[in-house]
């Protein structure tokens, strides 16, 4: 958070005519996107996302939005508007229906598509209403024009967000490729109209904001696939984001030039390919695609499986091939494509998995070493030109870290934009659009809250600190058999240990230190197990960390003799 912003408190009661913009995901992390927008006592909601864990978060499976600040305005708000299909835009609104189940949805075909098949798996059938490019409707006190902007997934939008308090327009996920696969391209020409009308704040997408020039073009990619699949002598195994439907197209029309079959492996991929093609945002050629079971039994050159995986999910398929339980074996000649950028935090995920593939006999094509990924986000050059052509009064760079908020910012800038209008604020902070002017206001609780399992905002950050801890260190048990009237060790103590290494002595200071600590317990620590086990722990930790270096979990059981 920038040091201006730390020490924010609740904001006040919205001026009147005034808009209040709220992150509570996307600003300082590559994921969790969604923005609030408030205005007349109403909410709209852009984008509701899920942020993927990092190595420092053991068995979390996703990370949401935190609703706090929305919980007692449920019945505010009006709609929530999807840009776009990828799980970090789209993967936390199963969460917030549960909160409140006929919030309307408002999206494109393809993303309404995919977010009602997700919806299904938490039986909650949405309330949606489909909008395309160049439409204008309401929702509640908020008048919307949609945009068509180009993304690495088709059907994106950005969104022109009209009230009393002026024109805001988002860009959502967006990049400026001339030569798009679907011929789709982003509409400058209606961001160069809505400059014309004024727009006061312009939220854009900052994930390239630090790249120079222009993102290279899909269609750049199309030459380094097609010599993958001309060269490769066995199997060739795809990873990709299970939505992102135009490299799966480049990946087909290779497969199919090359006479080999295909078939996608996976529930979500299953389910987000057929979605695709039943609503002709992909084209299959008859006969390409087969059942996973029956590819089993064609010829390794023949062979192409589609599989998610690419940032390394611990439980997705191409990890639990790379970890040898897979009903896919990866063997000796086989060629994996890895067909997706790195989400910052997952490098040390994927690079395991890859190495783990390399022992196996594989032959790994990445962006590393090839042509066969690019990214989905305006680089300097596009977010510059945009500058440009709208002319924006204000600017909020949103979907980024830190330093690509930045970078972004300055971009901004350096196109005129005065300094004291563009704001770089970090999640939970609130923005009020007010007479032309945004400023920073408030600020609303806009944590981590993480999905374990079946549980929802119970793991917390002390919760994530004992995994590491037990992971790192191990576990040591201290059994204290204790006699009431020395309040000393009637017997040696016990020593149990889980994953810490140790001798035979390795104990003997720690005993030691127990006996010196417990001499010090004052008379209500005395007469208190649980005061009594905590010097232990305290006392062995202590030890263990001034002597070794070692920092397992230690735990205490005191037995009165």
């Amino acid at each position: 958070m920038p040091l201006g912003h730390r020490h924010l408190t609740a904001p006040p009661r919205l001026p009147k005519g005034g808009m209040r913009i709220t992150a509570l995901g996307g600003l300082g992390e590559v994921g969790r996107n969604m923005t609030v927008f408030e205005h007349a006592g109403r909410l709209l909601i852009v984008d509701c996302g899920v942020l993927f864990p990092e190595e420092h978060q053991p068995g979390i499976d996703v990370i949401l939005p935190d609703f706090t600040s929305l919980r007692d305005r449920l019945d505010d708000i009006d709609a929530i508007v999807l840009t776009h299909g990828h799980e970090d835009h789209i993967g936390g609104v199963p969460y917030l229906l549960k909160e409140r189940a006929d919030i309307p949805i408002i999206g494109s075909e393809l993303t309404l598509a995919f977010i009602t098949a997700k919806l299904k798996e938490f039986r909650i059938t949405p309330k949606t209403i489909q909008v395309a490019a160049g439409e204008r409707r309401t929702a509640g006190g908020f008048d919307l024009e949609f945009v068509a902007v180009n993304h690495s997934i088709p059907d994106g939008l950005a969104v022109a967000i009209r009230t009393r308090a002026g024109l805001v327009l988002h860009t959502g996920d967006f990049k400026m490729d001339q030569f798009p696969l679907d011929d789709r391209i982003t509409d400058l020409r209606a961001f160069a109209r809505l400059g014309e009308e004024g727009v006061d704040l312009f939220l854009t997408d900052s994930t390239n904001a630090e790249v120079p020039g222009f993102t290279m073009s899909e269609r750049d990619l199309t030459p380094a696939i097609d010599k993958v699949f001309a060269s490769s002598p066995r199997r060739i195994i795809v990873s990709s984001f299970a939505s992102h439907v135009h490299r799966i197209q480049q990946v087909l029309d290779a497969a199919h030039a090359n006479g080999r079959k295909v078939a996608f492996v996976g529930r979500s991929m299953v389910r987000n390919m057929g979605i695709a093609r039943d609503l002709g945002y992909l084209n299959i050629p008859k006969g390409l695609v087969v059942d996973f079971r029956k590819i089993q039994s064609m010829p390794d050159h023949k062979i192409t499986l589609i599989c998610t995986g690419s940032q390394g999910e611990p439980m997705a398929a191409l990890a639990r091939m790379a970890n040898g339980d897979h009903q896919i074996q990866v063997g000796e000649g086989d060629t994996v494509l890895l067909a997706s950028s790195l989400i910052p935090g997952n490098e040390n995920a994927i690079y395991g998995i890859i190495n783990k593939l390399i022992d196996l006999g594989a032959n790994i094509v990445h962006k590393g070493n090839a042509k066969v990924h690019v990214s989905g986000h305006a680089s300097a050059g596009e977010l510059v030109y945009c500058y440009n052509i709208v002319r924006p009064k204000n600017v909020m760079p949103v979907h980024g870290e830190s330093k690509h908020l930045h970078a972004n910012a300055e971009l901004a800038r350096r196109t005129g934009v005065p300094a004291e209008n563009v704001v770089v604020v970090s999640d939970g902070v609130t923005v009020d659009l007010v007479k032309g002017r945004a400023r920073v206001s408030g600020k609303v609780p806009a944590g981590l809250v993480y999905v374990d399992g079946q549980t929802i905002g119970t793991a917390t950050e002390d919760t994530l600190a004992e995994r590491r801890l037990l992971g790192d260190g191990g576990v040591v048990t201290v059994v204290a058999l204790l006699d009431p009237k020395t309040n000393q060790p009637a017997e040696p103590l016990e020593f149990l240990t889980k994953g810490f290494v140790h001798d035979d002595h390795t104990f003997d200071g720690a005993s030691v230190a127990v006996s010196k600590a417990l001499k010090h317990a004052t008379p209500d620590q005395v007469d208190d197990i649980g005061a009594l086990e905590k010097i232990i722990v305290e006392a062995v930790s202590s030890y263990l960390r001034r002597t070794y270096r070692r920092e397992p979990a230690v735990m205490a059981v005191v037995v009165d003799a």
